[in-house]
């Protein structure tokens, strides 16, 4: 037994950043359409659907509950920020060329870019901060304060929210046809959803239905990723996704802290770094340098500069560390210098005086084999080789990575090839839109996988707002 089907304009699945401003979106366009017309719809307007019993949980959690919602400085520095899609090529000297996501990410990015994010939320009273590192905050550091305004204008426009709504099923319904029984030109047949209902949906004990019916002749996937699943994000999208059709690339966590196998600097944990370097090498090729800044933990290592690597490292693969901030060469140089100069004093001090701290500079001098008394005058060609590779290229084995529990993203998703860059529509199933990280897109540290939720959200509701012209 179920309820009649409740018929809307659109619907959107998914009451993250993406959904929540996808709705917004949306909304605004549908009452701007109904006030030219004059005609207003037999139908509702926008419904939300969301898993748990509050949207914007996972949002919440942003930025460590400050939301760091997006990054200074122009769009174009932000392509590069993105991994996912086709797998990307690799340059002669290691560094990753830029991947399809960031390619397909483009016209969402350029079309409402993080000036204009920041100049919506200001005009509904929210200002805002920049670190010197250009990452962006609310001035209340609070994140709540981003989720209540999404929230209050979905009641202004009113966009309807119903909340404890599993979306267990998806389907297309038969495309209009004309009076002779063939197609008629573009309309679609939209789409049914099943939902669960929640628990306390009972009447005088019984329950009343086992499911709720949605139908629209525009949906929108905005479930994210599977990361954090207590949040709702759970990887519902995925499933809705392929039953449709659609190529779902394999989640893995993304943003992830990475754990060294017999990790010999375990007792250093806390120790930061600025603008450390990283090489990763899989099966001896080298893949991928990057700088960044990087943590000791007691496991392993973390930091902006693992974290955004994280979706290009294995399990097997070997991480070359740089904790000074000269090249090797540039190292040995001053090292060499340092040593000349000073024959009497200890090898860990010089250390100490050309930038490492002074727990680095005793842990290399007793890996290389240096006395806790050594100095410079006596200290061999052999065991100076030692430090620079300690200090530029220690070698850590990566036994794994964070999983989707502690991971701040999801690597993986909706393919690319199959959703049209300038629509967020489907190739597959037209009047199907996604936004956000359902899609297999993961961005950097730093804001940008905020901002891609918005962008992406913004241009899925002027899509789907076109669409829905072809609609029944």
């Amino acid at each position: 037994m179920s309820d009649p089907i409740s018929r809307y304009q659109a619907i959107v699945i998914g009451g993250g950043p993406a959904g929540l401003f996808a709705a917004i979106r949306l909304a605004q366009a549908l009452a701007a359409e109904s006030q030219a017309h004059a005609s207003p719809s037999r139908t509702g307007g926008v419904l939300l659907l969301e898993r748990k019993g509050k949207p914007g949980r996972k949002l919440l959690l942003s930025g460590s509950g400050q939301c760091n919602i997006t990054h200074a400085g122009e769009m174009a520095d932000f392509l590069a920020r993105y991994g996912g899609g086709a797998k990307p090529e690799t340059s002669s000297a290691g560094r990753a060329k830029p991947e399809a996501a960031s390619r397909f990410l483009k016209p969402a990015l350029y079309g409402f870019t993080n000036e204009e994010l920041l100049a919506w939320f200001r005009a509904r009273g929210i200002e805002f901060e920049t670190e010197e590192n250009g990452k962006v905050f609310p001035v209340s550091r609070r994140a709540a304060s981003i989720l209540q305004v999404l929230l209050a204008e979905c009641e202004n426009l009113g966009v309807s929210i119903e909340t404890d709504r599993r979306v267990r099923s998806i389907e297309r319904l038969p495309r209009a046809t004309d009076a002779t029984g063939a197609p008629d030109g573009d309309k679609t047949g939209g789409f049914l959803l099943r939902t669960e209902l929640p628990e306390n949906s009972m009447a005088n004990g019984t329950k009343t239905a086992e499911y709720a019916e949605y139908s629209a002749p525009v949906v929108l996937i905005a479930t994210g990723g599977c990361s954090y699943p207590g949040t709702g994000s759970s990887g519902d999208g995925y499933a809705l996704a392929a039953s449709l059709g659609h190529r779902i690339v394999p989640p893995k966590p993304a943003l992830v802290s990475v754990f060294v196998r017999d990790f010999a600097l375990k007792d250093l944990a806390g120790l930061s770094f600025r603008n450390a370097g990283l090489t990763v090498r899989h099966g001896g090729k080298k893949i991928l340098i990057k700088e960044g800044d990087l943590l000791i933990t007691h496991e392993g290592l973390s930091g902006p500069l693992i974290l955004d690597a994280s979706r290009h490292i294995g399990e097997g693969d070997i991480l070359e560390i740089r904790f000074a901030t000269n090249t090797i060469d540039e190292f040995r140089s001053r090292l060499d210098a340092g040593l000349k100069a000073n024959p009497r004093r200890l090898v860990k001090t010089v250390l100490a005086d050309i930038g490492l701290t002074k727990s680095l500079a005793d842990r290399f001098c007793e890996n290389a084999g240096i006395g806790h008394d050594e100095t410079a005058a006596v200290v061999t060609r052999e065991k100076r080789d030692s430090l620079c590779r300690f200090a530029c290229a220690y070698p850590f084995e990566v036994a794994r990575l964070g999983d989707l529990d502690t991971a701040m993203a999801t690597s993986g998703g909706v393919e690319l090839s199959q959703v049209t860059a300038g629509t967020m529509e489907s190739r597959i199933a037209p009047g199907l839109f996604f936004a956000g990280e359902v899609l297999d897109i993961d961005g950097d540290t730093g804001g940008y996988n905020l901002q891609a939720a918005f962008s992406t959200g913004a241009l899925a509701a002027t899509g789907m707002a076109a669409a829905r012209g072809n609609g029944p």
